[in-house]
């Protein structure tokens, strides 16, 4: 029984994906998200926009860059300004360490941030780390901007119809790699 019991939980543990989950990989180079289905892809977005700052490693709430790392989708808003927003579980515990040691934040922030990943909750938005990164469209802004310009705050930008597409893929737990 104890078996049992352990293999359940073990195969219906969200931290475990398997080969039929559905993934993103967004590629911040090459601005572009790839729908991922183990490590086949399904489908590619093109034309990305990221953080004006680039990407890389976020070091403070404000500095517009898009962070490299594995987050998951925290939430799903579908009546945002943006048309649509697919919150990212940022920071992670990993940017919570860099921070910790670099003394971006304090001991209390660090342990929200762990206990929030820990029981599989969106982390705190509101830290010097930033928050509210996530995938999202245009909603009414400039399609000449976007295709001309990194414009965003740090988050991954598409098109109204991209993200409407890409809507099909997304749930609260879909892994998001950048990098």
């Amino acid at each position: 029984m104890l078996r049992i019991l352990l293999l359940f939980f073990v195969f219906m543990s969200p931290a475990v994906s398997s080969e039929t989950d559905v993934w993103l990989l967004v590629d911040t180079k090459s601005r572009k998200i790839e729908v991922k289905k183990g490590e086949q892809t399904i489908e590619t977005i093109e034309s990305i926009a990221i953080g004006r700052g680039g990407a890389g490693a976020k070091k403070h709430r404000g500095d517009n860059v898009t962070p490299f790392g594995e987050y998951r989708i925290g939430w799903v808003g579908e009546k945002s300004s943006f048309r649509r927003f697919f919150g990212l579980t940022y920071p992670s515990k990993e940017d919570a360490e860099k921070a910790f040691d670099k003394g971006v934040i304090d001991k209390p922030t660090f342990n929200r941030i762990v206990t929030a990943h820990q029981s599989k909750q969106i982390p705190p938005q509101n830290t010097p780390l930033g928050g509210q990164i996530g995938i999202h469209g245009l909603g009414a802004g400039s399609l000449k901007i976007h295709q001309a310009f990194d414009w965003t705050h740090g988050c991954i930008a598409l098109t109204n119809p991209q993200i409407d597409h890409l809507s099909q893929y997304v749930e609260p737990g879909t892994v998001v790699k950048i990098k």
